[in-house]
């Protein structure tokens, strides 16, 4: 009996993470939105990232070399950890899951959590915005777009797209520390 009452709040918040993604995963019925999502991601992949930390090495001179550098290194942790997360927790992806979730992109993986285009997303921006405060304009509205195509286009559970956001604070937070 304890058992069952332990699941129960498990399930209740599966459902619910099911539910948010089938409602999010609706948008991308929408050509517009499916192509302003796909394309979102597909920069999330790493290409804004990489011109990002160009265009601020071009702009900005050696200046710009501490901040860069700190991108490229919570990039590197972002990269590992979530790559040790995915082999750890094997989280199939609600488009793999349910053929209720159609997938409007081929996902880079087999495994969804956490969403590393988010943690990618947090992390770098958290790096930039604090170095360069009036980056927030471009930065903030992009990253909740990253995190947002992610379950829009069936890749990933809000869960996903939450933890990958939280382990991208906590990186961005010590990287900033050294």
């Amino acid at each position: 009996m304890n058992r069952a009452i332990e699941v129960l709040p498990l399930r209740r918040l599966a459902e619910l993470d099911l539910n948010w993604c089938l409602r999010f995963n609706r948008a991308s019925e929408r050509r517009g939105l499916e192509r302003l999502f796909a394309v979102v991601s597909r920069l999330g992949d790493g290409a804004f990232w990489y011109a990002l930390m160009l265009a601020l090495l071009f702009g900005l001179g050696e200046t710009a070399l501490p901040v860069v550098a700190r991108m490229l290194a919570v990039g590197a942790l972002a990269l590992a950890l979530y790559k040790w997360l995915k082999s750890r927790t094997t989280r199939l992806r609600p488009c793999a899951r349910h053929e209720r979730v159609r997938a409007s992109v081929a996902p880079l993986d087999e495994y969804s959590f956490p969403s590393g285009h988010t943690l990618h997303a947090v992390s770098f921006s958290i790096v930039a915005v604090c170095a360069y405060p009036p980056l927030a304009w471009l930065l903030a509205p992009f990253t909740v777009l990253v995190a947002l195509s992610r379950v829009v286009l069936g890749l990933h559970y809000p869960s996903d797209v939450l933890a990958g956001a939280v382990l991208g604070g906590v990186l961005a937070t010590l990287v900033l520390r050294f």
